[in-house]
Formats: structure tokens, C-alpha cells, sequence
């Protein structure tokens, strides 16, 4: 197994010992370091979550934190912890393992994501959605000037402006759907025509930063020591090109193959065909990583072009959302706690763009989204919770911050403090929910709303 150590050369590492008898010690190769480092970050987030249950706060908290403390930020400071269980050399595998889980993921999001609910939300969830949206991403050409000055990049690491200010206002603008969909189970809104509207809302914010996600990607290439000037336009004609192609030609070919082979037939190829989902999925991801786009958005567009109408989509869920949410997907989470140092966010000018950041991603989606539903006619207690709701972060906020910081648009820095961001927001939408509507008549609780979270998680991150 070949793996790249943190001087950049290859080094050959085997996959596993011969055993201590053997005079090896099993945590010097890849296969059995890897199953501690799994099995470490498994134990401190699920103890972690087990803690935060009386707060009521989402797994994804439980799980950033888990590897920020086990990242350079807290236990990584401990050289000996540092050397034995996380070596740079093993930072390949996990971080593959983990986007391996983020590639599968994006899948189910795209079995899914159902576009005839979006286009049967109401003007308010359309107008809720834009509010959330607009502000916050409009103000990301004000912020990323502060960001520079008050944290100015070595000139190696110093990313364009454009590029910069679309991966700022995307991970500013996103709202996290399932982490949404927790704090109103929790709440037990999720059944009520808030919950309903904070929904509805989300759903199209999905839409929005998914196609936000896309640009970023796009405006992000062309940086390669053989990159072109035109690099940009190719990645985003390639891309569009490819999600057409998806869409509108595979889509129709599969549901014109489901009405032939007839319900019967299709259900019993449903549930023998998981695996060529899977093997489609990853093959869509390693083109779009071919074109230039992160390869998590292939296997979300090849989702997407799973036809509702066939059992297809159905079986597939069924069969890879419980490895995906119970053991890869907090490894996702948990790599990115460890590839954030909180040590790089340094002095005042610094923790002061931290407190910026949290409050332009805060102020601008509840400012937006409240002045939007008061004027569309919700209550302004209503309209106060749907405001704090829709400030929650989530998954594609970490996708976002990571690919940048794989692009080399963010440096650690800028990364650490938009984590700290999407960890603040999060943790906060929960409390201000819960004293807006401690004593709501209209909110029923947790075990009699009725409604299930798909996947059968009660917190899905």
C-alpha cells in the first residue's frame, strides 16, 4: 500500500503485521492502525453524544468536537498520542476511508431529494428559502476583504478573490436539512406548520446550495501548475454538460426500463441491484472528479437521476443508510474536527473575524428569514424560531469548508474559524428554539407528532 507521508514523498506501507511475536508492531501498518483510529473516534463522539443528549444537541456536534479534541487543537498536542495513533502517514487513509462515506451519503441525498416537494412548497417556504440566502451570500465581498487584512495569508497560500468570496457566501448560506429536521423532532415541531414551513424551506435551500456548491467548485479550478486561464469555464460547461446527460438522458432510459420490466419484475432487480447503485454512484464521482468538480457531486447528480417511481432508489437506501449514518459518516465529521487547529486562530484581530463570521452567518439568515415571514404573515414568535432554525449548520457547510480547504482557497486559519462558525450556530439553534417555545400550546412533543425521520435516526447528522 502506497501512502504519502507529510514531506510529500511515497513511502510503501504494508497493509498488515506479521505479528508482536513476530518483533512488528501492528500500529505501524495501515490496516490495523486504521481500525483503532475508527475505532478511538467511534468511542469519543459516541460518549460525546451521550453527554450532550440532556441539551438536546445534534450528533454533528458531538462529532466535531470529538475530533477537534483528538486533533492538534487538544490531544494532538501530546506527541507520543499524536505519533502512535494518528501519524501523518495515515492521514491518507482515514481521510479516503471518510470521503468514501461523504461520496455515499451524497447518494442517499440525491435518492432522496424529491424535486416535486420542492415545487409543491408554498411561495412562503420559496420566499423563507431566498431570505436565508440572499443576505448572508451577499455579504461575503464585505467579509473577505476583513478576512484578509486582519488575517493575511503567506503569499503561497493567498487565494483569489472570486473563488474566495463564493466558498465564504456558500458556507454562509447553507442551512443544514437533517440537523433542522433533529432540532424539531427534538422539539416536538416537526409535525407543525413551522416545522412544516422550516421544512419546505430547507428543502429549496438544499437545492440552492448544492447548485452554490457547484459554482464554488467551478470558479475554484483552473489553479494546477498546468491549468489554464480558461480552466473555469471548461470545469462548468463540463459539469453542466454532465449533469444534463444525467438527468434528462440516464433518468429517462432507467424509468423507460423500470415501465417495461413491469412492477413485479423491477422490485425483484431492486433488491439484487444495490450494488451496481453503489458501483454507478462511485463511477459518476470519478468523472466529475475528472472534469474538475469534487467527485462527492457526481454520486449526488447520479441520485438525483434515480426515477422516484421505481423501487430502485428505495432498496438502496435501505440497504446502505445504515452503514453510511452509523459508522462512515461521523468518521466524516470526526476528520474534519481533526484537520481543524484552533491554536492557528491567534490574537485579538483573529478571534475578532471569529465573532464577525458568527455573527454575519447568524444575523443574516434570522434577519432575512424573520423580515420575510412576518411579512408573508406568521407570528413574530414564529417567525423569530424559524429565523434561529434556519441558522443551523450541517454537512454541507463541512463539505464546503473542506473541499476550499482542499482547493487551497481557505487556509487553516480561515478554515478553524468558519468551523468554530458552524459548531456556534448549531449549538445555539437548539437553546434560543427551546426558550422560544417553552411553553407553546401548539407544539406537541417528541412521541406523539407522528412523524419519523427518514433513515429511522432520531438525530441524523
Amino acid at each position: 500500500m502506497l501512502v504519502s507521508n507529510s514531506s510529500s514523498s511515497t513511502v510503501n506501507v504494508k497493509m498488515a503485521s506479521d505479528g508482536v511475536w513476530q518483533g512488528e508492531n501492528p500500529l505501524d501498518f495501515a490496516l490495523p492502525l486504521l481500525a483503532v483510529q475508527i475505532a478511538v473516534i467511534l468511542a469519543v463522539t459516541q460518549g460525546l453524544a451521550l453527554a450532550l443528549r440532556p441539551l438536546r444537541q445534534p450528533k454533528v456536534v458531538a462529532e466535531l468536537l470529538g475530533g477537534i479534541l483528538l486533533g492538534p487543537s487538544a490531544l494532538g498536542r501530546w506527541g507520543a498520542f499524536r505519533r502512535v495513533i494518528f501519524p501523518p502517514w495515515s492521514t491518507a487513509a482515514l481521510d479516503t476511508v471518510s470521503g468514501l462515506g461523504l461520496l455515499l451519503f451524497l447518494l442517499l441525498v440525491g435518492l432522496e431529494l424529491d424535486f416535486r416537494a420542492v415545487r409543491r412548497a408554498g411561495p412562503r417556504s420559496v420566499a423563507v428559502a431566498a431570505a436565508g440566502i440572499v443576505p448572508p451570500f451577499l455579504a461575503a465581498p464585505g467579509l473577505v476583504p476583513l478576512l484578509k487584512l486582519a488575517l493575511p495569508p503567506a503569499p503561497r497560500h493567498a487565494a483569489a478573490f472570486l473563488p474566495l468570496c463564493v466558498f465564504v457566501g456558500a458556507a454562509l448560506s447553507v442551512t443544514a436539512l437533517p440537523v433542522l429536521a433533529c432540532i424539531l423532532k427534538e422539539l416536538g415541531l416537526l409535525g407543525t406548520p413551522l416545522g412544516e414551513t422550516a421544512m419546505a424551506a430547507a428543502a429549496v435551500n438544499d437545492v440552492f446550495a448544492w447548485a452554490l456548491l457547484a459554482l464554488a467548485l467551478g470558479v475554484s479550478g483552473g489553479s494546477g501548475p498546468r491549468g489554464t486561464p480558461l480552466a473555469p469555464v471548461y470545469i462548468l460547461a463540463s459539469g453542466a454538460a454532465f449533469v444534463a446527460l444525467m438527468l434528462c438522458l440516464l433518468r429517462l432510459l432507467m424509468a423507460r426500463l423500470a415501465r417495461r420490466a413491469g412492477p413485479e419484475r423491477a422490485a425483484a432487480l431492486a433488491s439484487s441491484s444495490t450494488g451496481a447503485v453503489v458501483a454507478c454512484a462511485l463511477l459518476a464521482g470519478a468523472v466529475t472528479d475528472a472534469i474538475g468538480v469534487h467527485p462527492v457531486f457526481g454520486a449526488f447528480v447520479f441520485g438525483l437521476s434515480v426515477p422516484r417511481e421505481s423501487s430502485l432508489a428505495e432498496r438502496a437506501r435501505e440497504k446502505v443508510a445504515p452503514l453510511v449514518s452509523g459508522l462512515m459518516l461521523p468518521l466524516y465529521f470526526a476528520t474534519s474536527g481533526l484537520h481543524t487547529d484552533v491554536d492557528t486562530v491567534r490574537g485579538a484581530a483573529a478571534w475578532g473575524m471569529a465573532a464577525l463570521v458568527v455573527a454575519v452567518a447568524f444575523l443574516g439568515k434570522f434577519g432575512g428569514t424573520f423580515a420575510v415571514a412576518t411579512v408573508t404573515g406568521m407570528a413574530r414568535r414564529e417567525a423569530a424560531a424559524l429565523g434561529v432554525a434556519m441558522s443551523a449548520k450541517g454537512l454541507v457547510e463541512l463539505i464546503v469548508l473542506n473541499i476550499g480547504k482542499e482547493r487551497k482557497v481557505l487556509d487553516d486559519t480561515t478554515f478553524a474559524i468558519f468551523v468554530i462558525m458552524a459548531l456556534t450556530t448549531t449549538v445555539l439553534a437548539t437553546p434560543f428554539m427551546t426558550a422560544l417555545y417553552r411553553s407553546t400550546p401548539t407544539a406537541t412533543t417528541p412521541e406523539t407528532d407522528g412523524t419519523e425521520l427518514k433513515g429511522g435516526d432520531a438525530c441524523p447528522a
